[in-house]
């Protein structure tokens, strides 16, 4: 199958920022192909159902034949960890090399994952920088430095890769937030997640048009 990007996250609902990072992952990593895998059920959050959440990206992601959606995490019983969703997607691709597409911050509390140490070195790892309170690029690549050398002391090796990303102020919270409050979100989804949020009423958005 060659390089496959991972794409993992509640999607609750997913924006042009979540697109814009899948579509530079693809690129900059010259990924075959890139997974999206909606949680199912998330510990510590009240998420929209599943099956709208999904319903969702695969709207968003229609017209790019190089992103796809995966169900993995819905057969799953018990807590889902990111080691066992890499599990069973290799064991649908297993001659997949795997990359891991992960925000900063996620990444910094890698060494306390679940088998974090293992999973660390299944797959290279593609990190969103954050670029907020005056951080730059190289504040972001030390504190990738540090989650290394954390988990060197530990034998682990790891393979990362900052990408260069423009900074997008989106996040499902704040779409939310504008539904909740009547405001338009228009542009700040693709079109037809915003169609399918009004006609579901996801977030009291109602029929607004």
């Amino acid at each position: 199958m060659g390089q496959v990007g991972i794409f993992g996250g509640t999607f609750d609902p997913v924006h042009w920022g979540h697109l814009l990072l899948a579509e530079t992952a693809l690129d900059q990593a010259s990924l075959d192909k890139l997974i999206w895998v909606p949680s199912y059920n998330p510990p510590h959050k009240q998420v929209t159902d599943f099956e709208h959440r999904v319903a969702m990206v695969e709207l968003a992601i229609a017209d790019n034949p190089g992103f796809a959606v995966s169900l993995v995490e819905k057969n799953r019983c018990g807590t889902s960890f990111a080691i066992n969703t890499l599990m069973d997607l290799s064991d649908c691709e297993p001659n997949a090399h795997w990359y891991w597409i992960v925000g900063l911050d996620a990444f910094q509390t890698l060494p306390h994952w679940y088998r974090g140490g293992e999973l660390a070195q299944l797959c290279h790892w593609l990190i969103a920088p954050r670029l907020l309170s005056g951080e730059n690029v190289t504040q972001s690549e030390l504190i990738c430095k540090q989650v290394e050398q954390q988990l060197h002391k530990q034998c682990i090796s790891i393979h990362w890769q900052l990408m260069h990303i423009p900074l997008v102020g989106l996040s499902s919270s704040l779409i939310r937030n504008q539904c909740r409050k009547h405001h338009s979100i228009r542009y700040l989804v693709p079109e037809p997640v915003r169609i399918y949020i009004t006609q579901h009423n996801l977030y009291g958005m109602g029929n607004r048009e």
